[in-house]
């Protein structure tokens, strides 16, 4: 019995753990909503920058972008776009950097979050 219970939580904590990394194809289909404004696929800046290769990236340093005063001062001490940084922006652009020209009010649902991340690692700039 304490070996069927043990298999039972392992096979649980790994589908939480898979839920918490996200789906990146689920997250293909949430980045929709990002698409009018943004790319991910390719190093073209639209209303907003290109996010490929965003998780990694230094904060409001796309070349050729115009970056709000908001998002260039969020910016300024080195912050990174890591997971956690751009989970939290994710959730509410203005609330984590108010004055942001980001109008998108952000994802709802943690599982989306979760998913447009993996998402946008999948399709991360080639080294």
């Amino acid at each position: 019995m304490p070996r069927l219970f043990f298999s039972i939580l392992c096979l649980c904590l790994s589908a939480v753990a898979a839920q918490a990394a996200g789906d990146a194809e689920a997250g293909a289909a949430v980045f929709r909503k990002c698409g009018a404004c943004h790319t991910a696929t390719e190093p073209t800046n639209r209303v907003g920058p290109s996010l490929l290769g965003v998780i990694g990236r230094p904060v409001a340093t796309v070349p050729n972008y115009s970056y709000s005063s908001a998002m260039t001062e969020f910016g300024a001490d080195g912050k990174v776009w890591d997971e956690a940084r751009i989970s939290e922006y994710l959730l509410s652009p203005k609330a984590m950097v108010p004055g942001t020209k980001m109008t998108f009010a952000g994802l709802k649902k943690p599982n989306d979050i979760a998913n447009v991340v993996a998402y946008l690692k999948s399709v991360a700039a080639p080294k």
